[in-house]
């Protein structure tokens, strides 16, 4: 059995930052931790419903294993906040633009034995459907002895809704149709483990008005695209110097 992997200062104290709202105002439901491995690479693979999903999962996970999650990289650019996110061994990635590095980087600390969070849809869904990005399926495969473990989280969206009091369920399981498969393609690992996840978690509405935080979210994603075809433009042209 690999070794417990230890938590960086930074992270307890991040967590335990968050424990009043996610646990206690939050009322936080924890099912099926004794799945995840307390050591040894392990890809945590989660719906996303809401901006505060990754602090459910890590404060669920708080006593048993340290997770680095793949964060949007504008994270970074607000004050303070980067030297915390950098503490907490998090990963910043370009949605959107088909991160080279970012996956990179998450290779690397899979191979050494990290947990690694990653959220298939790779936003919020805001209600959608949304089909799952080969993010988590490249990561599976290129460290097929990492761990796979899905948690499906409920609730979250309700902590925007105040005073409305959330009730918040996190539920780790292993993955019914099996761990990694060397013969899979990236998209469709990815798709399968979406699947089980939005079997138990369906996509709800976020925000307090659900109208107006889709639009939001659908901006966001038309200029994000726009950003990533810009930068794919821009490196084939200079390949082509």
């Amino acid at each position: 059995m690999p070794a417990a992997e230890p938590f960086t200062p930074t992270y307890r104290i991040a967590m335990a930052v968050c424990v009043p709202l996610v646990s206690l105002w939050g009322r936080l439901q924890v099912e099926g931790l004794e799945v995840l491995p307390r050591g040894g690479p392990t890809l945590v693979v989660a719906n996303h419903d809401s901006q505060t999903d990754p602090l459910a999962v890590g404060v669920a996970a708080r006593h048993r294993r340290q997770i680095r999650a793949l964060a949007k990289r504008s994270l970074w650019d607000k004050p303070g906040l980067g030297r915390v996110l950098d503490g907490m061994g998090q990963i910043p990635i370009e949605r959107a633009a088909g991160d080279a590095g970012a996956l990179v980087n998450a290779i690397e600390a899979l191979r050494g034995g990290s947990c690694i969070g990653v959220f298939p849809e790779g936003t919020v869904s805001v209600g959608r459907r949304l089909r799952a990005r080969s993010g988590v399926g490249r990561l599976a495969l290129e460290v097929p002895e990492a761990r796979l473990v899905c948690a499906a989280v409920e609730g979250c969206p309700d902590f925007a809704r105040f005073p409305k009091r959330p009730r918040v369920r996190v539920r780790f399981f292993e993955p019914a149709s099996g761990q990694t498969d060397p013969s899979e393609t990236a998209v469709g690992l990815s798709e399968r483990l979406l699947a089980e996840l939005r079997a138990v978690a369906p996509p709800v509405d976020a925000g307090r008005n659900p109208a107006k935080t889709l639009q939001k979210y659908e901006h966001k994603l038309a200029e994000r695209e726009e950003t990533a075809a810009r930068r794919r433009a821009e490196a084939a042209d200079r390949e082509r110097v």
